[in-house]
C-alpha cells in the first residue's frame, strides 16, 4: 500500500518550522494534544481526513495522531496544498496524498489512496470522501462507522443526501456549529479574503467598488473587511433575510446585474454555481477583478469567461488577465478557485484553533457514541462548542461572569413575572 504521495520531502524541515509556529497559535489544541496521550481515544482507529493541507491542519493531524490514530490525509483543493507542511507530516509517518496544483485525475487517485487504508472514521472539508464511499467505494459503507463535514458547501450536499435517503452513515455538521462559523467563517474568511486579494493583485482598496455576493457569515466577513481597508461595498444576494441585515449594516444591496456594471471587485461566497456569468461578465468595467470564496471553483464561470475573451495571460501569480472582444479586460483571481487559500495560506491559525478543536473533540465523541447514531446529518453537541469556547477564552485570558443560585431559579422557572 502506497505511504504518500507529495512533491518533495527535501521540504520537511521548512514545513516543521511553520507547523510548529502555527501550533503557538492554538493553544486548544495543545491542550486536547495533552489529553489525548494520555487517554489515547483513537487506539487502533484509522482516520482519513480531505482536509487543506496547511500547517493549521497539520496541528490537527498532529492532536489527532497523538491520541493513537492512524492518519491518512489528502488534499481537499487543488491549489491549497502547502508543499513544505505535506512534507513534515510524510516525514513523521503520517500517510500524505497532496501536492499544489494536482491536476483532477490524481486528486480522485489520492482520495482512493485513502480509502484503501478502510478508515472507521471520515473528515471531509467539501463531502468528496463521502460522496465516493457512496457512489465508487460502497463496500467501505459496511466498516466506516460515521464521518464530519468542515464546510458549507459539504454540509449542503450532505444534507441533501440524507433527504434523498441517500446517505448511508452518521455525520456531523462541524460547519453548523457556533465556535466555527461565528469565527472561522467570519472572521477567518473575511481575513483571508482579503490577504489573498491582496497578495494576488496589490491594489489599493481605500475608494474601490467592492462586490461581495452572498451575505452568510463568510461573506458577512469580508465585506466587513473590506469596508474596514476603504471599500466601498455592495452586496448581492438571493435570501430575504440576509439580504435584510446587510441593509441594515449598512450596506448597499443590488442585483448582480446592476453591480456588474459598478463594481471594481467581486467576489463570491455563496455555495452555489453560476453567480458570475458572460452576462456579467458583458457589463464589467475594464480592469476588474474577479475571486471565488467559496469551497468549489463553480461560483465563476470560468469556462464562460475564457469563451467571451479572445485572449489571455498569466500577469502575475495567480492573476489571470482576460482581453474581450472590446479590448476590456478582466482579472480572474487563482482560476476562480478558493482564493484565500490559492492565493493566500488560509485562515490565520488562531480561528483554526476553535474549528479543529471542535473536529478533534468531535472524532473523540463519535469513537464513543456511534453505535447509538442513524444515517443522518446531526449537530455538534453543545457541551463540545461550550468547551472549546471556554478553552479559548482562558487561552485569551478573559474571564466572565457565572450564574448565581438565584438567577438560574428565575430562568428556570415560568410563575416569576412582572
Amino acid at each position: 500500500m502506497k505511504n504518500n504521495w507529495i512533491k518533495d520531502i527535501k521540504l520537511a524541515k521548512q514545513g516543521a518550522l511553520k507547523i510548529a509556529l502555527a501550533e503557538r497559535e492554538m493553544p486548544v489544541l495543545r491542550i486536547l494534544k495533552q489529553e489525548f496521550k494520555k487517554k489515547q481515544p483513537f487506539k487502533n482507529l484509522t482516520v482519513a481526513m480531505c482536509l487543506h493541507v496547511t500547517k493549521e491542519t497539520a496541528v490537527l493531524v498532529q492532536t489527532v495522531a497523538a491520541g493513537g490514530a492512524k492518519i491518512a490525509l489528502c488534499g481537499s483543493n487543488p491549489l491549497s496544498t502547502q508543499d513544505d507542511v505535506a512534507a513534515a507530516l510524510a516525514a513523521e509517518g503520517i500517510n500524505v496524498f497532496a501536492w499544489k496544483g494536482i491536476n483532477n485525475s490524481d486528486y480522485y487517485k489520492c482520495l482512493n489512496l485513502l480509502l484503501d487504508f478502510k478508515p472507521q472514521i471520515t473528515i471531509d472539508d467539501g463531502a468528496d470522501l463521502i460522496s465516493l464511499i457512496h457512489s465508487k467505494r460502497t463496500e467501505l459503507l459496511k466498516t466506516v462507522w460515521a464521518g464530519q463535514e468542515e464546510t458549507t458547501t459539504g454540509v449542503i450536499r450532505l444534507k441533501a443526501m440524507a433527504k434523498d435517503g441517500a446517505l448511508k452513515y452518521p455525520v456531523v455538521a462541524i460547519n453548523d456549529t457556533p465556535t466555527k462559523h461565528m469565527f472561522d467563517n467570519y472572521y477567518g474568511t473575511g481575513q483571508s479574503t482579503m490577504d489573498g486579494l491582496l497578495r494576488a493583485t496589490n491594489i489599493l482598496l481605500s475608494g474601490k467598488v467592492m462586490v461581495v455576493a452572498g451575505y452568510g457569515y463568510c461573506g458577512a466577513g469580508m465585506a466587513m473587511r473590506a469596508k474596514g481597508l476603504g471599500a466601498r461595498v455592495i452586496v448581492t444576494e438571493v435570501d430575504p433575510l440576509p439580504a435584510l441585515k446587510a441593509a441594515m449594516d449598512g450596506f448597499e444591496v443590488m442585483p448582480m446585474k446592476v453591480a456588474a456594471k459598478i463594481g471594481d471587485i467581486f467576489l463570491t461566497a455563496t455555495g452555489d454555481k453560476d453567480i458570475l456569468t458572460k452576462e456579467h461578465f458583458g457589463l464589467m468595467k475594464d480592469g476588474a477583478i474577479l475571486g471565488n470564496s467559496g469551497h468549489f471553483n463553480v461560483e465563476i464561470d470560468v469556462a464562460g469567461l475564457k469563451q467571451s475573451a479572445v485572449s489571455s495571460q498569466l500577469v502575475r501569480d495567480n492573476l489571470q488577465e482576460f482581453t474581450m472582444k472590446n479590448g476590456r479586460k478582466l482579472y480572474l483571481i487563482a482560476e476562480g478557485r478558493l482564493m484565500n487559500l490559492a492565493a493566500a495560506e488560509g485562515h490565520p491559525s488562531a480561528v483554526m484553533d476553535m474549528s479543529f478543536a471542535d473536529q478533534a473533540l468531535t472524532c473523540e465523541w463519535l469513537a464513543k457514541n456511534y453505535k447509538n447514531m442513524s444515517a443522518k446529518v446531526y449537530d455538534v453537541p453543545n457541551e463540545i462548542d461550550v468547551r472549546v469556547a471556554k478553552l479559548k477564552l482562558a487561552a485569551l485570558g478573559v474571564k466572565i461572569d457565572t450564574l448565581t443560585p438565584a438567577q438560574q431559579k428565575y430562568l428556570a422557572s415560568w410563575t416569576e413575572g412582572t
